[in-house]
């Protein structure tokens, strides 16, 4: 208590003390605003940045994918549903082992989804019977006729590509051949009206009415806004930013050089800034449902020097699926769209669709595929030349013809 006194007598004394802390307050005070002030037009700054720097990556886009760690070189037999998952194996989509790639995919998540199907003969052959000919169902139905069925599948997917086996010509220099197939060149109408963007020219009908039907053709089908790879002529088309490569070959004249060939051509395709490769090939032994040792090597040749994705065709039946490498093989998908005969005793085809993601630049091992079973007619007593989707039991049918193939290549 005694203290306490004292204390009470001071606080009533006059002192200039509360002066100074008033005043050390106010001053701390302002000090802490102008603080503030600073930090945020730092803060601002830094924002704006940031902001700008964003803006560039989305231009500039990231860097191509490089191989993904611990991917196995044997290959693996595909497991085949009408809607079945990638096997194993981290892909690339970026440049070849040791060579950089020379475009880089947009940065953030993208896709794009890729369709393939077999051959599409859109012509006859002058010694067919004129009255069951593809060409007298164009005349009676029109273009829009023939790709109908499967038209909401190829809309819906980013590039559908086809093997175009015969001529769009007016050419009369008809090959000494037993077949040899030509359409008028209206006949390009087929593709465009059912959505198909991409097209392979490099199998044993692509001058069958000489060298100039053959550039008839090319001619045709690029004015049409269609892309066209075969042999040397390699194709590019972007899609949602990605930069998807095209070559394809055909070795049944032999595989002397073509290895090296395809080896060139993906190089021509890194160069121009594919991020993604198809490479198709028409090969093979007609009507069997087999792969030829050849089909094999050429195929994992193909993955080895950085396709993404093998189409084949030629055999007019269905073949094996076998996944090499995280990489998807189709080494035959059948006849589809298919004018060389107007009664096939095998009509089974399929559609093989593979959606394909990056992330910032770099091909993921997610990719999600589809086996979609088909019909190449739409009745089944003769060919209409309107490649339907199987149902029901023949889908199933067909799917597990497909399974049975694949587990062939074990």
């Amino acid at each position: 208590m005694s203290e306490d006194r004292p204390r009470r007598k001071r606080v009533r004394q006059p002192s200039v003390l509360p002066f100074f802390v008033y005043a050390a307050a106010l001053l701390l005070l302002l000090g802490t605003a102008v603080t503030r002030a600073q930090d945020g037009g730092t803060s601002a700054g830094k924002n704006q940045k940031r902001k700008t720097e964003n803006q560039m990556e989305v231009v500039g886009g990231g860097a191509a994918g490089e191989a993904g760690a611990g991917q196995s070189a044997s290959g693996q037999t595909a497991g085949v549903s009408v809607s079945a998952e990638a096997q194993g194996g981290g892909g690339t989509g970026g440049a070849m082992p040791g060579q950089a790639a020379d475009s880089a995919a947009p940065s953030g998540r993208v896709q794009v989804t890729i369709s393939a199907a077999g051959d599409c003969t859109l012509g006859s052959d002058e010694n067919f019977d004129a009255s069951t000919s593809l060409p007298a169902m164009y005349e009676e139905k029109g273009a829009d006729w023939f790709l109908a069925g499967v038209k909401d599948i190829f809309d819906s997917d980013d590039l559908t590509l086809v093997n175009l086996e015969g001529t769009f010509t007016t050419s009369t220099d008809r090959a000494d051949k037993t077949f040899a197939f030509k359409a008028d060149p209206e006949y390009v109408n087929i593709l465009t009206a059912g959505s198909v963007e991409a097209v392979n020219v490099a199998n044993n009908h692509s001058r069958d009415y000489g060298e100039q039907s053959f550039t008839d053709t090319v001619s045709t089908v690029e004015s049409a806004g269609i892309a066209v790879s075969g042999y040397d002529k390699v194709a590019v088309v972007e899609k949602n930013g990605i930069k998807i490569g095209m070559t394809g070959l055909s070795t049944l004249s032999g595989m002397e050089g073509k290895e090296e060939q395809l080896k060139n051509n993906i190089a021509n395709l890194r160069a121009q800034g594919a991020n993604l490769i198809v490479t198709s090939f028409h090969w093979g032994i007609e009507k069997e449902n087999t792969p030829t040792s050849d089909q094999v090597t050429m195929a994992h040749a193909a993955i080895d020097a950085g396709s993404d994705l093998v189409i084949g065709h030629h055999p007019h039946v269905l073949q094996g699926i076998e996944v090499y490498n995280g990489k998807y093989i189709c080494y035959s998908l059948g006849n589809f769209c298919f004018g060389g005969n107007k009664n096939p005793q095998d009509k089974d085809t399929a559609i093989f669709q593979q959606t394909f993601t990056f992330a910032d630049g770099v091909l993921q091992a997610d990719e999600n595929v589809r086996i979609i079973p088909c019909s190449l007619s739409s009745v089944s007593n003769r060919n209409d030349y309107r490649p339907t989707p199987a149902s029901g039991s023949e889908a199933e049918r067909i799917n597990n013809k497909i399974k049975e193939f694949s587990e062939r290549l074990k």
